[in-house]
C-alpha cells in the first residue's frame, strides 16, 4: 500500500536581516493520490541556491516570493514511485521544481525526464547540468564575451556557479582569476580547475590593490557573483570596453537596510564598461546545447565539479544558511 505521508519545510515568517530556524518549520501533510495526468514523486536531492533568499521578501527577487505558512520550492531530482501518466513510469528520475519536501504530487507534464549520462551522479543535474552550470555557461558566453587571451575575474569562483565559470573561461582560452574565502577553495581551483591567480578576500587586504597586483594587463570581463567590494574592484581595474555579467550580489542579500555601493560608478561612462543582468531562466531554450558541451567536458576530465552534500531534510535549513558563510565548497546539495 503506498504511502502518501510527505514531509515539508515551509515558510513561517519573511526573515529581517539573515534568516534564523525560527523562519521555518518542518512539518508532515497527507497527499492526494494522483490523478489522471499526475504522478507521486520521492526526492532524490534537492538545490538550496542563494537566489532563495530574495523569494522570501514579501517583494520577491527574481521571481514571485514564497508565500507564508506554505511549502519553499525550487529544483530537485527525484524518483517517480507511483503515475498515472502514459509519459512516466515508476522509477523514471525527474527534475521538479518541488524542494523542500520529500515526496509530492504534481502534473506529469510540470516535470523533466531525465537521461541521466551517471546514475551515481544525479545531483550534478542540480549543479554543474542543473542551473547553476548553465547559468556559468550562459553568462560567461552571452554577456560576458570572452575572447582567447583575454583576463576573466570571478568572484565566488569556489561556488556553483563560479567554478564552472573559472573553467569554461579556461576552455576558451582566457586567464582566469578568482576570489574566494578560504585558502582549501584558492588551491583547489589553481590545481583542479586550472585558474592562474586566485585572491582569498579574507586575508589579501586591500582588495583592489590586490586584484590590480595579480591583473596585470587588466581585466576584460568580470562574472559577478557578490557586488559590494568585488564590484567597486573589478570597476577600478577593468580594461576599456569591458564586460560584467551580473548574476548575482550576494553580499547584499541577507541586509536588513540599503548599503552604500561602489563610489566608482563613473569609471562605467569613462571605460565605456557594458554590464548586463540576467536571468537563467530567460534562456532555457539552450539547454540542450549547454547540456551536450557540458556532460563532453564531464566526461573527458575538462570540467571538475566539486559538491558539498548535507543529508536529510532536517539539516535543509542548515545547508541553506551555510551559503551566507562560505560553507559550501561547490555545490550545495541536499541528499533526501
Amino acid at each position: 500500500m503506498t504511502d502518501y505521508s510527505a514531509r515539508q519545510i515551509h515558510l513561517l515568517s519573511r526573515p529581517a536581516g539573515m534568516p534564523t530556524h525560527e523562519n521555518f518549520k518542518l512539518l508532515e501533510v497527507e497527499l492526494e493520490p494522483p490523478s489522471d495526468g499526475q504522478v507521486l514523486v520521492k526526492n532524490l536531492y534537492m538545490s538550496v541556491d542563494p537566489y532563495m533568499r530574495g523569494r522570501m521578501r514579501a517583494e520577491g527577487v527574481y521571481a514571485a516570493p514564497y508565500g507564508i505558512n506554505e511549502v519553499m520550492y525550487g529544483g530537485a531530482i527525484g524518483e517517480v514511485i507511483e503515475s498515472n501518466d502514459d509519459k512516466l513510469q515508476a522509477g523514471d528520475i525527474v527534475l521538479n521544481q518541488a524542494a523542500w519536501q520529500d515526496k509530492f504530487v504534481a502534473d506529469g507534464a510540470a516535470l523533466m525526464k531525465l537521461e541521466p549520462f551517471d546514475n551515481d551522479r544525479l545531483s550534478y543535474y542540480l549543479g554543474t547540468l542543473g542551473m547553476p552550470g548553465l547559468t556559468a555557461y550562459v553568462g560567461l558566453l552571452k554577456f560576458g564575451e570572452p575572447k582567447e587571451g583575454e583576463t576573466v575575474f570571478v568572484s565566488a569562483a569556489a561556488g556553483a556557479v563560479g567554478a564552472n565559470v573559472c573553467q569554461i573561461a579556461k576552455l576558451k582560452g582566457c586567464r582566469v582569476i578568482g576570489s574566494v574565502g578560504s585558502d582549501e577553495k584558492a588551491q583547489w581551483l589553481l590545481d583542479e580547475c586550472g585558474a592562474d591567480a586566485v585572491l582569498n578576500y579574507k586575508t589579501c587586504g586591500d582588495l583592489t590593490e590586490a586584484l590590480a597586483a595579480v591583473a596585470t594587463d587588466g581585466i576584460d570581463v568580470y562574472f559577478e557573483n557578490v557586488g559590494g567590494e568585488h564590484l567597486q574592484a573589478a570597476l577600478q581595474v577593468m580594461n576599456p570596453f569591458g564586460r560584467i555579467a551580473a548574476c548575482g550580489m550576494i553580499a547584499s542579500y541577507n541586509n536588513a537596510e540599503p548599503v552604500p555601493g561602489p563610489n566608482n560608478l563613473m569609471l562605467i561612462v569613462g571605460k565605456k564598461i557594458r554590464i548586463n543582468g540576467f536571468i537563467v531562466s530567460d534562456h532555457t531554450n539552450i539547454r540542450s546545447q549547454f547540456l551536450e558541451d557540458m556532460v563532453g567536458w564531464i566526461e573527458t576530465g575538462k570540467i571538475k565539479s566539486r559538491e558539498t552534500v548535507v543529508e536529510g531534510l532536517d539539516n535543509a535549513v542548515d545547508a541553506f544558511l551555510g551559503l551566507f558563510s562560505g560553507k559550501n565548497f561547490g555545490k550545495m546539495v541536499v541528499k533526501i
